[in-house]
């Protein structure tokens, strides 16, 4: 049977001490004067208590395991063993809680014989004269496979009593010799509740300062059974609350899958070093030093561990880490890796002395230093990441007493304890967001230079464009195992905090090169930055408006002046997402004895009450309910109530998939009962989830592709598909048929290959390019008259002009001239306003070609004498020319970057090749000017004037995409109540399950790649609830937050490809009506907010395509008719086929219902005709609208009084786009019924169609084209 382990807060609870007999020597010897100082004893254990407490063997005691240390070191079978004995059916009894995962059982795992030591690091067991006040430490234990287990000890003194004495209470004296003797408790968790768990000793204290020697036993079982009860918190913002002794204690949950519970105060680090010491403390983490932190508090050396390991996130320290050594462990330092410990102050100087490249960190007084050298001689962190660290250190609250100051004063402990509680809760939020931000801060640009189809990371490339002072500490990190393990999580595109922040964090020109590929240059705003070093006068601006954009009616690939380009985040106010309210749910009370029947009294309370919130936020809060099914199912399978755990798992997993403990649920089927196992066969619901189970636990384990390449030069001759992977990998450009045309141009030969010598020398080339052009000086006056975000890609050699001498220089946008002399700026032409380029003789040289440029807005001609470089002058021109032009036309940016592309390209070929051959070679790149004579590439005029921008949601992919379903979501999309705010978003399915998400405000791009399934998604819908639905061909309904972006609900009802998706919203606005259907007929009515099935209908048919719900009624796509259905499901009324189309294979591929008009409009696939039925006039003849140019309708939607239908393109498309339009959007007019707009800006047929608040229309194509194009509505 598989195992489990169960999330219980309870590992173990050991006690360590002295032995009874070994104390009474010790008193006997101190009476007889043998000794007379106190003594260190060597602790060791005296009980162990752990899980299960109660068994079906014995009903009536408190059964636990209380042994000597060798004697609980049992053999999984064992266990095992015994688990099987307690599963049998029975009244509700608990389940045995004993078996546990590999590595799950602290007891099986964890060797005891450290413990003592680490109960007593000084050195020993003291036993003294005067009676100590107790002492809490924390100790984190980390086993072979990185699974760590944290001990809370609870050390004081208790008097040492003489034989006859044993029994008296914890107060008793001798009237011979006062003697007190250290005693500690340690609980073992395998969650990191430190400041929870100390509480918990605390309570313990109180009854074990007054107890007898002899009864401490039993406290501590009664105490360590109690905590067996308490459940872990799931994911989320559910906390559990308990009561224990005099303290009600909360154990806060983890905020995400991706997060770790928090349960100290992370501003002690704060308390301890300055900002800039603790930079140097975490450097020093980032370089994988060997680290040793010294505080006379041994509490203090966990806790600021873990915090500094917190602040790194999501970078993860992977080597030994021992927060806390006992004095017999003090050679640990000696180890040959990378580590982190901790030790007593007073073995500062003995440490120091063992090697000389220890990191020495005093937590007192907040100094570092070696062990060879006053000072640490390491890089620190980047000084523009540093500054923003400490600029947002000093809006830190670090005093809850300020806080406090305006609030009166608590007469309830608890109540105390809950304000200090919520305002550590935030402080930690805003400390771990400022440490995240400096993590993004340092790493954020490694994620340009990440090849993510071949993992490949240009390090070097990297390394170069980091500032001088910064490469130092670059370079080492670069090479650390940390770094790596960051590296394989960015390649796989994990979506943790690092990827969100960065996400949320971009600049508008970091989002425009993200989505145009523009070549790496430095933009003018970059340059001035970095002369003027005012890094830390910029402030992060972050567009929050909810409205549609007016957009630009020339859009380029900049971005508005004021436009923040910078690596460096600012901690600031808007950045900070508003913190989502916490829920806390009350445990009840621990049972007074805890017998069997007891305990199952308490399990049965605590589903009372759980039922009770299920009830309460069914239809309010599906993050809630969700972690309520998870504590439900639980506890029910705690209580041997399988079915309703199994239950509860499928609501769960239905509801939130993202917390679905899966190997809890695998076992779960696994001990199902014969009789279990048929009644739930017989429940749909349970059935399907065990089917899941058991087809997931059969599937063959894929292994992680973690590994990450290092670019390396050829070696041998490259063929093409060789040449095209390798210039992938070396990242110079993503564009496939770009790659091709390189190819041919370097290949030469009758065998097409490429040298690998050539490619050596291109790619030096190209790189030797991208540094000079970094390195590039314009004097301040010259980027005065650039716009920022303007890039110069190619700079002249110092050439003779018809307007004076100086250097030619090239941006994206124009062409001007560097004048000598004093530094002047002349501008030659926009590439918009040329109107002919050509190479002539100058009159000044005979027989000396040069360059003539003739431009519509400058009567004179501009002549340059380039000399040797005037041909590949006269092609960088006239592609940029074209690539402007069509870029224009087309209203899309990318063909600008791509003939930027071209351009450099063709200057590498030139710089590589220097042959006779090398300018023809060139030639075969200039693909923009080369179809621009050859295809006519003008665009109809109502089409260049209703088209607005074209987007491309595939310009991370090396082809473009097909563009399958299209959705618009409002910025008022969320709940009224949230307390988000949010632009509108364009969601786009591509292939494979591929959604990509682009901020409707901008056309930014928000998400490049969310994954939903494996499967294509076919429909989407936006509702309320902070949710966008997604339909797909594996029969899932997939559920966005589209806060997070994370898809972690699924609805799994349909057995067949969801096919459509419809929304009634007559009803109020929190409880929305939401159907679905399934192209086997079954269509569902879900509500929303509860995600339940209210109704199920079926249609028979041969294949149900989409629904739309309009006033109420349901109206259904049919393969062979559009059909009306009643309230009841049934059919009303049936629209067929025309009949000269009945004899075809021929079916609707959309309709749209017009209530108000009396109207249905329908289309079909290989129909160049719109059909008109009139729904209130039954007897009014069909109406055929033919429409121009077309060979079918593939989609269509009402906007305003028109109908906007997509068309599929003509036959004869090529494989490859050639620039012409082929497909159409047509607009008819709804009053009289002719096409008024034929408009032409797809190279493929038209797949999607949506509107965006009757302000623009979207249309989306297949992949040869693969581009969405946003239309202007009249």
């Amino acid at each position: 049977m598989a195992t489990c382990l169960l999330p219980a807060l309870l590992e173990a609870c050991v006690v360590v001490g002295a032995s009874v007999d070994k104390l009474q020597e010790v008193r006997q010897a101190i009476i007889s004067g043998e000794t007379s100082e106190p003594l260190l004893l060597d602790p060791e254990v005296l009980h162990v208590v752990a899980p299960p407490f109660v068994t079906r063997t014995q009903p009536e005691t408190l059964k636990s395991r209380v042994k000597r240390r060798r004697s609980f070191l049992r053999k999984k079978r064992d266990r095992l063993s015994s688990a099987a004995a307690t599963s049998n059916q029975g009244e509700g009894v608990l389940e045995e809680r004993g078996e546990r995962g590999e590595n799950g059982s602290i007891l099986k795992d964890m060797d005891l014989v450290a413990l003592p030591q680490l109960c007593f690091p000084v050195g020993g067991l003291q036993v003294t004269t005067e009676q100590k006040k107790e002492q809490f430490h924390f100790l984190i234990f980390t086993d072979m496979f990185g699974n760590k287990t944290y001990g809370v000890v609870l050390q004081y003194y208790r008097p040492v009593l003489d034989g006859a004495s044993f029994h008296q209470s914890g107060t008793g004296t001798s009237e011979v010799l006062n003697l007190f003797s250290a005693y500690s408790v340690c609980i073992m968790s395998k969650h990191p509740y430190f400041f929870a768990l100390k509480d918990c000793l605390s309570c313990l204290l109180i009854q074990l300062r007054s107890c007898r020697l002899s009864d401490v036993n039993e406290k501590v079982k009664d105490f360590a059974a109690k905590l067996s009860l308490v459940p872990i918190p799931p994911p989320g913002h559910l906390h559990l609350m308990f009561t224990l002794g005099p303290l009600t204690i909360t154990l806060p949950s983890r905020l995400g899958n991706d997060k770790t519970v928090i349960d100290l105060d992370l501003h002690l680090s704060f308390l301890c070093f300055r900002p800039q010491k603790l930079l140097q403390v975490l450097s020093c983490l980032l370089l994988e030093q060997q680290l040793v932190f010294f505080s006379a508090d041994f509490a203090k050396l966990t806790l600021i561990s873990e915090s500094v390991l917190i602040f790194v996130k999501p970078l993860s320290w992977q080597h030994p880490y021992v927060p806390v050594l006992a004095r017999g462990m003090l050679d640990f330092v000696m180890a040959p890796t990378a580590f982190l410990m901790g030790c007593h102050l007073s073995h500062f100087a003995e440490v120091a002395a063992e090697t000389s490249d220890l990191v020495l960190v005093n937590l007192d007084d907040g100094s570092i230093c070696t062990s060879s050298s006053d000072s640490v001689d390491l890089p620190d962190i980047p000084p523009a990441a540093a500054d923003c660290f400490i600029q947002g250190c000093q809006s830190l609250q670090m005093n809850f007493d300020l806080d406090q100051c305006c609030r009166g004063s608590s007469t309830d402990i608890n109540e105390q304890r809950d304000q200090r509680r919520a305002w550590q809760r935030r402080l930690n939020d805003d400390i771990q967001r400022l440490a995240l931000e400096l993590i993004v801060n340092i790493f954020r640009d490694v994620i340009y230079h990440l090849n993510y189809e071949h993992r490949v990371f240009h390090s070097e490339e990297f390394l170069k464009t980091r500032e001088p002072s910064e490469k130092p500490f670059y370079k080492k990190v670069l090479e650390t195992h940390i770094f790596h393990s960051f590296l394989k999580d960015r390649l796989n595109k994990k979506a943790d905090p690092f990827a969100r922040m960065e996400l949320d964090t971009r600049s508008e020109m970091q989002k425009k090169k993200m989505m145009l590929e523009i070549p790496s240059r430095l933009t003018m705003q970059e340059i001035q930055a970095r002369r003027t070093s005012s890094i830390t006068e910029n402030r992060l601006s972050r567009r929050l408006g909810k409205s549609l954009p007016n957009l630009q009616d020339n859009p380029t690939i900049g971005c508005q002046k004021n436009s923040l380009l910078t690596r460096t985040v600012f901690s600031d106010t808007a950045l900070k997402a508003p913190a989502k309210p916490v829920k806390v749910f009350g445990l009840p009370e621990f049972p007074a004895s805890l017998s069997l029947h007891s305990v199952q009294s308490y399990y049965s309370e605590l589903l009372h009450q759980l039922g009770k919130a299920i009830t309460s936020v069914q239809n309010e809060d599906s993050a809630l309910l969700a972690r309520f099914y998870y504590l439900r199912g639980f506890i029910n399978m705690l209580c041997s109530r399988r079915l309703d755990a199994l239950s509860d798992f499928q609501n769960l997993y239905k509801t939130d998939t993202a917390i679905l403990p899966a190997q809890l649920v695998l076992w779960l089927v696994a001990s199902l009962h014969r009789d279990e196992r048929q009644q739930a066969q017989r429940r749909p619901e349970l059935k399907r989830l065990i089917i899941k189970v058991k087809m997931d636990n059969e599937k063959p384990l894929i292994q992680t592709n973690d590994h990450v390449k290092k670019f390396e030069l050829p070696r041998h001759h490259l063929h093409e598909d060789a040449f095209v992977t390798c210039v992938q990998e070396c990242g110079i450009v993503k564009d496939v048929a770009t790659m091709r045309r390189l190819f041919e141009a370097l290949a030469d030969g009758p065998v097409k290959q490429v040298d690998p010598e050539l490619f050596r020398v291109f790619y030096t080339f190209w790189k030797e390019m991208e540094a000079e052009a970094r390195d590039v000086h314009l004097p301040s006056e010259v980027i005065e008259q650039l716009d920022s975000s303007e890039c110069v890609y190619k700079l002249s050699a110092r050439v003779k002009t018809s307007h004076g001498v100086g250097k030619i220089a090239m941006t994206q946008k124009r062409l001007f001239l560097l004048t000598d002399g004093p530094a002047g700026f002349l501008e030659i032409t926009k590439f918009r306003d040329i109107k002919e380029v050509k190479i002539t003789s100058a009159p000044f040289l005979i027989r000396i070609p040069s360059l003539r440029i003739y431009t519509c807005s400058k009567p004179e001609v501009f002549e340059a004498n380039l000399k040797t470089d005037t041909e590949l002058w006269n092609l960088i021109v006239k592609e940029m020319w074209a690539g402007r032009k069509i870029a224009d036309q087309h209203k899309d940016p990318q063909y600008i970057t791509q003939a930027l592309t071209n351009v450099l390209l063709m200057d590498a070929v030139m710089g590589c090749l220097q042959t006779q051959r090398s300018i023809s070679a060139a030639a075969k790149l200039a693909y923009f000017d080369r179809i621009k004579h050859e295809v006519p590439m003008m665009v109809p005029r109502i089409t260049a004037e209703t088209l607005k921008h074209k987007i491309n949601p595939s310009v991370d992919l090396a082809e473009p995409q097909t563009v399958h379903v299209l959705l618009y979501t409002p910025g008022q999309l969320t709940c009224k109540d949230s307390q988000w705010e949010m632009n509108p978003k364009l969601w786009v399915a591509l292939s494979g399950g591929k959604i990509v998400v682009f901020d409707a405000a901008s056309w930014s791009l928000l998400q490049d790649c969310i994954q939903v399934g494996e499967s294509q998604v076919t429909c989407m819908m936006g509702l309320v609830h902070e949710q966008v639905w997604m339909g797909s061909q594996d029969s899932v309904i997939y559920i966005l937050d589209t806060n997070t972006m994370t898809c972690n609900k699924q609805l799994t009802e349909h057995r067949s490809e969801l096919t459509g998706l419809s929304v009634d919203t007559r009803h109020p606005h929190n409880s929305q009506y939401a159907y679905s259907c399934s192209s086997d007929g079954t269509i569902l009515q879900w509500n929303s907010a509860g995600l339940t099935v209210k109704k199920q209908f079926h249609l028979t048919c041969d294949r149900l395509s989409s629904i739309q719900i309009h006033d109420g009624v349901l109206w259904c796509c049919c393969s062979g008719c559009i059909v009306e259905l009643k309230k009841s499901g049934t059919p009303h009324r049936r629209f067929a086929l025309p009949v000269d189309l009945q004899s075809m294979p021929s079916s609707f591929s959309c309709f749209i219902v017009i209530p108000e008009r009396g109207q249905l409009w329908t289309g079909c696939p290989d129909s160049a005709d719109l059909f008109l039925w009139h729904i209130n006039n039954p007897k009014h003849p069909l109406k055929s609208i033919s429409l121009p140019g077309i060979s079918g309708i593939t989609c269509m939607i009402q906007v305003k009084n028109q109908i906007w239908v997509g068309c599929r393109g003509r036959h004869g498309v090529g494989g490859q786009c050639d620039g012409q339009l082929r497909s159409q959007v047509l607009v008819v007019d709804l009053e009289s019924f002719t096409v008024t707009k034929e408009l032409q800006a797809h190279s493929d047929s038209i797949q999607t169609l949506c509107s965006a608040e009757n302000r623009y229309v979207l249309s989306g194509s297949a992949r040869r084209d693969g581009k969405i194009a946003i239309w202007n509505v009249e």
